[in-house]
């Protein structure tokens, strides 16, 4: 038996060691890239500066990456091909799509370029159908599981971004929507996205691969009589963050300004903790005076700001533009990494044969079943151009943009996987 002073010395060696250990134990928080001041820093605490590139075209497919000219809208794009080739083989042809576009092979090569981030575009309609907000679909949280993972993997982070929202918070081709921002008309629309953004958050809370919610992209259209929807837009911002920090206290929250991400005249002050600010450009000569705005409310507000979107130009005009970013301390997300028959991406994919048939369908009137009936491509021609699009989707068989990778600062060469 030890001496009782003995037992006492074991007992506070005992406890100093456990409070040693427990304060030498990370915290949750700590394993998270986080905001600080004006910068993102990494759980070590070291600045980020994220270069990154976009996988659109994958979670939401957009006509224009398929050189369709009409037939510009996510729902447009299925209707015709339901119309091609029916609704059963429409169905197979969308599951292997998804599985197709985007591959382990593809993370790889954007780490290999020198990225060290990405952007996911999704539709929320992959999570949860329209017409039934009861239901989640676990195939579509399966396809973010699985582009987490192997980001993972590769030492890439991921920002979620919510493309296509529930009644559209543009009402355009971009986020799958019936032609109107009823996200801002609609209670429902606005419940459902929250709940979205909620039940993600539930789902990745653990996971520090994903960096940041991107909650919506692109919000409110410079059309004539939408700015009354701007003092709506960061309520519902903070709804959504007060839904998400109910569950998720660490990671970090990126909300975009109105008008296509351009106008930050929106915000008020940072109202929470861990906030970025995103802003996108396209098409406008690359100069300071295009980006001080954004330049002036970082500094303002001493939080983050971030380019999560730009591009569709001369790999001249994203070299400009890249380099104006980075003069100015700020992150970058290019746009797209892959599309159909295009220079203005990482990597591309040509047309399959009767393509040009499929294109001519896709611009007539598909309201009326006489058109439909007169104008559908051989069916044989059809199977074979949807089949050519699900072959040369694949990694091995598209090919790299030197001059678009080189624009951005990356490299060209390296290992081939």
């Amino acid at each position: 038996m030890k001496p009782p002073y003995a037992m006492l010395m074991c007992a506070i060696l005992a406890f100093a060691f456990d409070a040693c250990t427990e304060s030498e134990q990370p915290t949750d928080a700590s394993r998270f890239v986080r905001a600080e001041g004006k910068h993102l820093v990494t759980p070590e605490g070291d600045p980020l500066k994220l270069r990154g590139i976009n996988l659109g075209n994958w979670l939401l497919p957009e006509g224009y990456m398929f050189k369709l000219e009409v037939t510009t809208a996510h729902w447009q794009i299925q209707q015709v091909i339901k119309e091609l080739v029916g609704p059963a083989e429409a169905r197979a042809f969308w599951r292997q799509y998804y599985q197709t576009y985007i591959t382990r092979e593809d993370i790889r090569f954007i780490k290999q370029t020198g990225c060290n981030s990405l952007r996911v575009p999704f539709n929320y309609k992959l999570l949860t159908p329209e017409d039934y907000p009861e239901i989640w679909l676990e195939s579509g949280f399966a396809l973010l599981d699985s582009v987490i993972a192997w980001s993972k993997q590769e030492g890439l982070y991921v920002i979620l971004d919510m493309h296509a929202a529930p009644g559209g918070q543009t009402g355009t081709n971009i986020d799958d929507s019936a032609g109107h921002p009823w996200l801002f008309e609609s209670a429902e629309s606005q419940e459902r996205a929250i709940a979205i953004w909620r039940k993600l958050a539930e789902r990745y809370r653990d996971e520090p691969t994903v960096i940041a919610y991107e909650l919506l992209n692109e919000p409110i259209p410079h059309f004539e009589g939408y700015e009354k929807f701007n003092p709506l837009l960061e309520p519902l911002y903070k709804r959504m963050v007060a839904a998400i920090r109910e569950v998720d206290p660490h990671h970090v929250i990126i909300l975009g300004g109105a008008q296509w991400n351009t106008n930050f005249s929106v915000f008020g002050p940072p109202f929470a903790e861990n906030l970025v600010y995103a802003f996108h450009k396209y098409w406008m000569e690359p100069v300071q005076e295009q980006i001080q705005e954004y330049v002036d409310f970082r500094e303002r507000y001493q939080v983050p700001v971030y380019m999560s979107e730009s591009g569709e130009n001369t790999d001249a005009w994203i070299a400009a533009y890249r380099g104006l970013l980075e003069q100015n301390d700020i992150g970058w997300c290019f746009w797209p990494y892959k599309k159909m028959a295009a220079t203005s991406c990482m990597r591309t994919f040509t047309p399959p044969p009767y393509w040009d048939e499929i294109i001519a369908f896709a611009k007539i009137h598909h309201a009326d079943p006489v058109d439909i009936k007169k104008y559908r491509p051989p069916l044989e021609h059809s199977r074979a151009a949807l089949a050519g699009v699900l072959e040369n989707i694949r990694f091995h068989n598209t090919s790299v943009n030197d001059g678009y990778i080189t624009a951005l600062g990356l490299q060209t060469s390296f290992a081939a996987p």
